[in-house]
């Protein structure tokens, strides 16, 4: 039998609010990354089943899109407040559904979203990060990066397709790239989604057996899945190399497509309130403007 002080404590830890999302699933920084080591299907915090997540995440639409208000509004005075939502992950880990179930929080006029695909010529004449700088969200705007600069640490490592020695460098362009977004106002949210292997292939099945989801499947996806190992130990490299003070990596369990949206949208959440957005003050007579309005026939 549970002891008086057992009961207390136990009651204590109930009545204490979860960690923050951010806290629970960031990356520590502060030594190797093993992937293996996390599971793709955990629920470590919020609702645990479908039914409870989806309507968790609803509720938290209008929260949302109060807050991304008041960010557009505050740069309108002047605000140099911006979010951008950095996502990563494995082929099928729901890098387009996130984007999809993530717009729908927010007004799309005030969101930026890129999905890098192969590098163009005109891209690949200009160092890494160029591309890059040209998406970034301007003051007041969320930006949604399907895919990012990344891709330049994780294929062209894979599949070699830059020198080791110069790839090396890339780690720490990255880290002074997103140091310097912070330092003018960018708050960078990245996000891996951490999908299983089985779940992978259950996925590219599940394309392969409805023709109307035909065109997302490439024969291309079955010789990267071949890859699996490589590109894991890529992505591990990434998360310990650059999760950062200024832009740290959070791991997101994406094999429950309904956890891995309450997850981000709950990320979001975070970020958004800690930054506070203020509608700005009026810089005009409100009253007279009011009495001027009332009067006019």
């Amino acid at each position: 039998m549970a002891t008086k002080a057992a009961k207390q404590e136990k009651k204590k830890r109930r009545d204490q609010p979860p960690p923050a999302l951010r806290e629970l699933l960031r990356i520590p920084g502060d030594g190797p990354v093993d992937l293996s080591s996390y599971d793709t299907r955990a629920i470590p915090s919020g609702p645990e089943d479908k039914a409870a997540g989806l309507a968790a995440t609803a509720r938290l639409a209008e929260r949302l899109a109060g807050l991304q208000d008041r960010l557009y509004a505050a740069s309108t005075a002047g605000g140099t407040r911006r979010l951008l939502l950095v996502l990563q992950g494995m082929d099928t880990s729901g890098k387009g559904g996130t984007v999809k179930h993530v717009i729908g929080h927010f007004n799309p006029a005030g969101c930026r979203v890129r999905a890098f695909k192969t590098p163009t010529a005109e891209e690949r004449s200009h160092p890494f990060l160029w591309r890059v700088r040209r998406a970034l969200p301007e003051p007041g705007e969320i930006g949604i990066f399907d895919r990012s600069h990344y891709e330049d640490v994780l294929i062209t490592r894979v599949r070699e397709l830059v020198p080791r020695r110069d790839l090396g460098r890339r780690y720490g362009q990255i880290n002074l790239f997103e140091q310097s977004l912070a330092d003018t106002g960018t708050t960078v949210v990245k996000v891996f989604l951490h999908i299983g292997y089985e779940e992978q292939r259950a996925r590219l099945l599940a394309r392969l057996d409805n023709p109307d989801k035909h065109w997302k499947f490439s024969p291309a996806d079955i010789a990267d899945r071949a890859l699996w190992p490589a590109y894991r130990e890529a992505y591990e490299l990434a998360l310990e190399r650059c999760s950062t003070d200024a832009a740290p990596w959070y791991v997101v369990p994406a094999d429950r497509k309904w956890y891995r949206n309450w997850v981000i949208s709950t990320l979001l959440l975070e970020h958004l309130e800690a930054l506070d957005p203020a509608y700005p003050k009026a810089g005009f007579d409100v009253e007279g403007a009011r009495d001027k309005l009332l009067r006019m026939p």
